[in-house]
């Protein structure tokens, strides 16, 4: 599958909105249409639509934090496009696109200890985590 990250428009955040993960992956992460709210009214947050073939699969969304590194957060794949790379390649274009900013030193993101899919994917990317921790969620991070 070909993967892009586009933005979230009037023309797409239906389709965005709609993204839903496997039931068992739901008490991992919270509704798209909440990370949209987020976005939208949180200030802090950039949303991206994850784009397979033509078609929204997945999200994400982005920011930069005061020490100039980026948060890589809310990452959601739809069920249906579970198990074909669509979070590896959504993380690594995330990655690809901080690297190429000069005031962008490292990458950070979140997720509960207990979600292992997460944890093995952003681990086998190069994240390490530390003794941070953001709520009930640990903190990895990865140079860039």
């Amino acid at each position: 599958m070909d993967i892009e990250l586009v933005d979230v428009t009037a023309a797409n955040w239906r389709e965005v909105a709609a993204v839903t993960p496997r039931p068992d992956q739901q008490r991992f992460v919270a509704p798209t249409a909440y990370y949209l709210c987020l976005c939208h009214y949180g200030g802090r947050w950039s949303p991206l639509a994850v784009v397979g073939d033509g078609a929204v699969v997945g999200f994400v969304m982005w920011a930069e934090d005061t020490d100039r590194s980026r948060w890589i957060g809310g990452l959601v794949v739809d069920a249906t496009a579970q198990r074909q790379g669509v979070g590896r390649a959504a993380v690594q274009i995330m990655l690809d696109r901080f690297a190429a900013e000069p005031d962008c030193h490292e990458a950070a993101l979140s997720y509960q200890p207990e979600n292992l899919a997460a944890r093995s994917l952003y681990a086998a990317l190069g994240f390490v985590e530390g003794d941070e921790w953001a709520d009930d969620e640990i903190v990895a991070r990865h140079p860039v």
